[in-house]
């Protein structure tokens, strides 16, 4: 060979035994010289590599993470080159922790009972297991036995009472798991409720009379009746836990009772008193009813029972307690003797049907009777109504029965409902009269091409049910149109034009598609028909425009109907006329004058026309710096000739025109006129009033009031007084700056002093009060002078003017 090569040499390799825990990763390693480099590959003899192992540092080393007990085993390693090769092998061996499978749980014996607890452990190696008691090991003894994880204490006493481990342990650990046991040992006792008892039995019946004593270790039972040894029989035995049994009972079984339970740790006993009685029966009346809804019944339930007992008396409906609170006043229970019960039933309703039920109790026994009670009533809702075959105005439809409610259907009621209906309206049908063996029927005189909904109602003797859920809608097929628009008539117009209108045909009656309307006229006394199409179904009109037609022309008038399906019929034929026009003249001398700040009164004349005669007047008016387009516009309605423009402003010329309208249209206006409104009243108030009071005369006096330049000259003055609380003011006037007031009554008046203009009044002076004492005079030397100033003027000179000369 080639100088230097030589095989390969495994240097370094992993023991001979690998040991690791279950889930850890497991590494093995083997290093080999040799020239050329060898290469190492890894195997599991017998077996197959682990598909989690992975190669690591050039094949060196095999990495088994997570190791499980089935990757345990012979693993080699081989190196290998051109001059020959080398193994080693060694083995994995995979232990686990003991892990519990079987636990103990706390125990509660009698004394003299056998104790057997298991503890069941895996783990590899397999565990072993060893038993403590109260800390200390427990080994085996005459009485106390151990095999593989079970422990046998057989006869235990009060000394086994304790705490028990069990341990299991393998070389890699050891696991504990802990239990009490707890031995009972006492003399008999006897629970409250087995104490002294009377029972209460009828004759034939069964009976246990109940004897079970807590007692450890088990008592021995016996039993005594009176004073005597009980003698077991078929028909009298003490069951295996100690209680007794009587089989169809008789008087000879009254008396006491006596049960005696005894063990190691003493004794006890019960007394148990048993009364045989005749057994209660009843009858509940009458037995099988059939009654109509709204009927009412009375269910009689008498109990014939033994003269020592007492009975109550319990209803029920189809097995369940009637609730007397809950049902509506329909059910009265009433107890007619202490041996009888009855039941009343008002008003019956079809959910009152069943079976009734009267239950009667005593001590000794409960008995019970039944009674069917049947209910008829109108037939339930047919089953849902299927629409088979439709037409334009027909729609055959088929239906299921519903509950008769035992009073066979006599016939059924086919409604419908459609978007025009006022609800459900019975519809007519084919055959006219549905019996109740019927399941089908055709309604009919639909109308074309209108979305229906169909229910069915059914009847019988009692009455009429509830209708049945309505069918789908549908919309019956079109059709062509057969009801013509209704009142046709003439509307005013424009001269030169006819205007037709008519009433529209609701959607109910188009039929189909594509409904307008056809209008055909020809002058009277004319062959042939002129037609025009109005294509939108909800027209109520048509204008005929033609200059050659007079005002006032008769024409002979038709409207007709049509749809996609083709065309209806016209209506009766009408004359109307051609429109007389709107006005032609304008109104003439238009005279129009201001009575106020706010006020314009127009007037003008009208010249009579025989035709576009008018309804009325509308007045225009404008201001003089506006343009005409922006007129205010006032109406009136018949022959007015005059109107009062109201809400205008002050000191403002105003233009105004008239012209006449009716439902055709405008007249020509009229040449415009002019007019101002007066200037506004004067803003100032009278200021410096005083006043002197001489018995009921007040004599009062005031500064002119001087208006602006914008504001009407002064005519005169105003004294409004009235009694306080008083709405309506008495007025004098006067052209002089002073004036004597009357007060006619006792009490406080209010005076006010305003100037009087074209324009209107001007602002008031501020309040004065002055009490009245009507007839007592108040003389010179008690008069006083007033003022209610706001300069200092000249006093005495308003004085001198205004005081009467008779009063000093």
């Amino acid at each position: 060979g080639v100088m230097g090569e030589y095989e390969p040499k495994i240097e370094v390799h992993f023991p001979y035994t690998v040991t690791a825990a279950r889930g850890t990763t497991v590494k093995m390693e083997c290093f080999a010289l040799g020239n050329p480099v060898p290469t190492i590959s890894w195997r599991k003899v017998n077996g197959h590599n682990p598909s989690k192992a992975r190669l690591r540092k050039s094949q060196a080393v095999l990495e088994i993470p997570n190791v499980q007990l089935e990757d345990a085993g012979m693993y080699e390693c081989k190196a290998e080159n051109s001059r020959g090769r080398n193994v080693f092998r060694g083995q994995l061996q995979v232990y686990t922790y003991p892990h519990w499978v079987e636990k103990l749980n706390d125990t509660q014996l009698d004394s003299g009972d056998q104790l057997r607890w298991e503890c069941k452990a895996t783990g590899k190696p397999r565990p072993t297991y060893r038993w403590l008691k109260n800390g200390v090991p427990l080994w085996p003894q005459s009485r106390i036995e151990m095999v593989n994880g079970v422990l046998m204490i057989h006869n235990v006493n009060l000394s086994d009472a304790g705490m028990y481990q069990c341990l299991a342990e393998n070389k890699y650990g050891t696991i504990y798991v802990s239990a009490e046991l707890k031995i009972l040992a006492s003399a008999p006792t006897f629970p409250l409720n087995q104490m002294r008892k009377t029972i209460i039995i009828t004759k034939g019946q069964e009976v246990v009379i109940e004897c079970k004593p807590q007692a450890s270790p088990k008592p021995t039972i016996t039993w005594k009746k009176g004073d005597k040894a009980l003698r077991e029989s078929k028909r009298i035995t003490i069951l295996p836990h100690g209680s007794l049994r009587i089989l169809n009972a008789s008087k000879s079984d009254e008396g006491r009772y006596l049960c005696q339970g005894v063990n190691v740790f003493g004794s006890a006993e019960i007394i148990a008193s048993v009364s045989v009685k005749e057994p209660t029966r009843i009858e509940l009346t009458p037995k099988k009813i059939e009654l109509t809804v709204g009927e009412s019944i009375v269910l009689s339930c008498k109990a014939l029972h033994d003269s020592t007992l007492d009975v109550t008396f319990y209803w029920t409906l189809n097995g369940q307690p009637i609730d007397f609170e809950k049902e509506g006043g329909h059910f009265e229970s009433i107890k007619a003797q202490a041996s009888s019960a009855d039941l009343m039933i008002r008003n019956i309703l079809l959910m009152h049907a069943g079976r009734y039920g009267c239950r009667v109790q005593t001590a000794a026994d409960t008995v019970s009777d039944e009674t069917e009670l049947l209910v008829r009533g109108p037939p339930g809702p047919p089953g849902v109504v299927i629409v088979e075959e439709i037409t334009d105005t027909t729609a055959t439809l088929s239906w299921s029965p519903g509950a008769d409610n035992h009073s066979p259907i006599s016939l059924y009621n086919l409604q419908a409902r459609s978007p025009f209906s006022l609800g459900w309206q019975t519809v007519k049908t084919v055959p006219d009269v549905i019996s109740g063996d019927m399941e089908s029927a055709m309604a009919v005189e639909l109308n074309p091409w209108v979305e229906y909904e169909f229910r069915v109602v059914a009847t019988n003797k009692i009455g009429t049910g509830d209708p049945s859920a309505p069918s789908r809608v549908i919309r019956t097929n079109e059709a062509v149109p057969k009801t013509p628009p209704a009142n046709v008539s003439g509307r005013s117009g424009r001269r030169h034009e006819l205007v037709i209108a008519w009433e529209p045909v609701s959607e109910e009656f188009q039929n189909g598609e594509g409904f307008g309307y056809i209008v055909a006229f020809r002058p009277n006394g004319t062959r042939g028909w002129k037609e025009k199409m109005v294509t939108s179904s909800d027209a109520s009109k048509f204008i005929y425009r033609d200059e050659s037609v007079p005002p006032l022309t008769p024409f002979e008038v038709k409207v007709g109907v049509y749809n996609n399906k083709g065309d209806g019929p016209f209506s009766p034929i009408v004359v109307i006329c051609s429109a007389e026009g709107e006005p032609t003249a304008a109104p003439i001398d238009v005279k129009a004058t201001s009575l106020s700040v706010s006020e314009i009164l127009v007037a003008w004349k009208h010249i009579k026309e025989s035709l576009g005669r008018p309804q009325g007047f509308e007045v225009g008016y404008w201001k003089d710096m506006e343009q005409e387009e922006a007129a205010e516009k006032v109406k009136t309605e018949g022959n007015e000739s005059s109107i009062l423009l109201t809400g205008l402003e002050g000191n403002t010329l105003y233009h105004l025109t008239v012209r006449a309208y009716n439902a055709a249209g405008y007249g020509p206006p009229s040449t415009a006129v002019r007019a101002a409104t007066k200037k506004s009243p004067p803003s100032q108030a009278p200021s410096n009033i005083m006043w002197i009071q001489d018995g009921s005369h007040v004599s009062l006096g005031w500064e002119p009031v001087r208006p602006l330049a914008n504001e009407s000259d002064v005519m005169g003055y105003k004294v409004l007084f009235r009694q306080e609380g008083q709405s309506n003011s008495q007025v004098i006037e006067t052209q002089k700056t002073s004036a004597v007031v009357l007060l006619p009554d006792v009490g406080v008046y209010i005076i006010e002093v305003c100037a009087v203009s074209e324009g209107g009044d001007g602002t008031a002076s501020p309040q004065i009060r002055v009490p009245s004492f009507s007839g007592g005079k108040v003389t010179s030397a008690q008069s006083t002078l007033h003022v209610l100033s706001t300069s200092s003027s000249s006093v005495t000179l308003l004085l001198a003017l205004m005081v009467p000369s008779t009063s000093w």
